[in-house]
């Protein structure tokens, strides 16, 4: 592993490019190095620390994936047996029948985001300087209700016909593996991941809040949403029953390693479900480029070469990511307090900022220092 002085200089030139705060935790067989640079609060100037819980977002996806899998090991759920056998009337008739487990989870299940039909100034996505910010404020303390929004995205135009490649990387398919956790085990879909995945993972910081506010150490976040909000905008308290099982997971840098180490170590689900869920389809992320997407998780390639497996994840003002290697020793997880940092062009595709710069760099010094 790097020095601390190196590692601790890179997450400073993150914060130097232009990131409020960020913290981060690196292990290296037994070593582990965790690190903070910059503010938790622009205004007071409290400073970040690297046992701060936040707001993780999608990699909220990889716990819910491992419920699942844990039932398809049991029994009880059928990977590639079709929805709507267990949900016939969210999903109905031929679609219910062609969309299977396993096209939810990889994301080629054609159903569309439900987003952009939910926040109405998001209505142009993914045309994002079509979009506008306003809605972000307007639902701060909206309570949702998994069934209205996925009943938005399985109502609007399919992206493509079920089983198709490239997929389209979709929350409504994970707000129905939501669903169809509560169908099969009788119990709301959180309490299930909270029992099965995160008690059993021994994370003690870890939480699918129910409400917009959650106790514990923590910075605010700032949405800057792609230079339309100057300066960044306070989004700290905000109800995350938008997403639910696809988005609303409170973690910390090192439950987050914890959570992927045993993952990796065959300790939450079998060895045989671990090689399901690297097993990749071509997808369209939200980023709208093509990316390989497996069962909750993804391989990234970092500067210098090789390959990672994790999960990233953003909500209004909050970002994260995990990876760990091949092996299992080496892992990263980091955490920022601003998002939607890049401005657009003319053309209106997001700019590169040195914020990107650092962060690369920071990523291959963690993981191949």
């Amino acid at each position: 592993m790097r020095s601390p002085e190196e590692l601790n200089t890179a997450l400073e030139n993150v914060h130097r490019a232009g990131m409020p705060g960020l913290f981060a935790e690196v292990r290296d067989g037994d070593e582990v190095w965790r690190g903070a640079a910059g503010v938790a609060d622009v205004a007071t100037g409290r400073p970040v620390s690297a046992d701060m819980r936040h707001r993780v977002g999608s990699i909220t996806k990889t716990f819910t994936v491992a419920a699942v899998m844990q039932l398809v090991e049991g029994g009880q759920i059928g990977l590639d047996a079709p929805i709507g056998r267990y949900l016939p009337k969210v999903v109905p008739g031929e679609r219910g029948d062609a969309i299977t487990v396993r096209m939810l989870i990889n994301h080629t299940s054609g159903l569309a985001e439900y987003l952009p039909y939910v926040y109405p100034s998001l209505k142009a996505f993914p045309a994002v300087a079509d979009t506008r910010p306003q809605s972000l404020d307007d639902h701060r303390l909206t309570r949702f209700h998994a069934i209205e929004l996925i009943e938005k995205g399985v109502s609007a135009p399919a992206f493509s016909a079920p089983g198709g490649t490239p997929g389209l990387y979709s929350n409504t398919n994970y707000l129905l593996l939501g669903q169809l956790l509560e169908q099969v085990t009788g119990t709301k879909a959180e309490t299930y991941i909270t029992q099965n995945v995160i008690e059993r993972a021994g994370l003690r910081d870890t939480e699918l809040p129910d409400g917009p506010r959650f106790s514990g150490p923590q910075s605010q976040i700032y949405e800057a949403w792609f230079g339309m909000i100057e300066p960044p905008r306070d989004f700290s308290v905000f109800d995350m029953s938008f997403v639910g099982p696809a988005g609303s997971l409170i973690s910390t840098v090192t439950d987050l390693n914890r959570f992927f180490g045993l993952l990796f170590a065959g300790e939450i689900v079998s060895p045989s479900s671990l090689a399901e869920m690297r097993r990749t389809v071509r997808v369209i992320s939200q980023e709208s480029k093509i990316i390989d997407y497996g069962l909750g998780l993804y391989p990234m390639d970092v500067p210098g070469g090789g390959t990672f497996w994790g999960h990233g994840g953003t909500v209004w003002g909050a970002g994260a990511l995990a990876m760990t290697s091949a092996d299992g020793k080496r892992q990263m997880s980091v955490a920022v307090n601003m998002q939607r940092w890049n401005r657009l062009d003319s053309t209106g595709r997001p700019q590169p900022h040195p914020i990107d710069e650092a962060l690369a760099a920071l990523y291959g010094m963690a993981m191949y220092g």
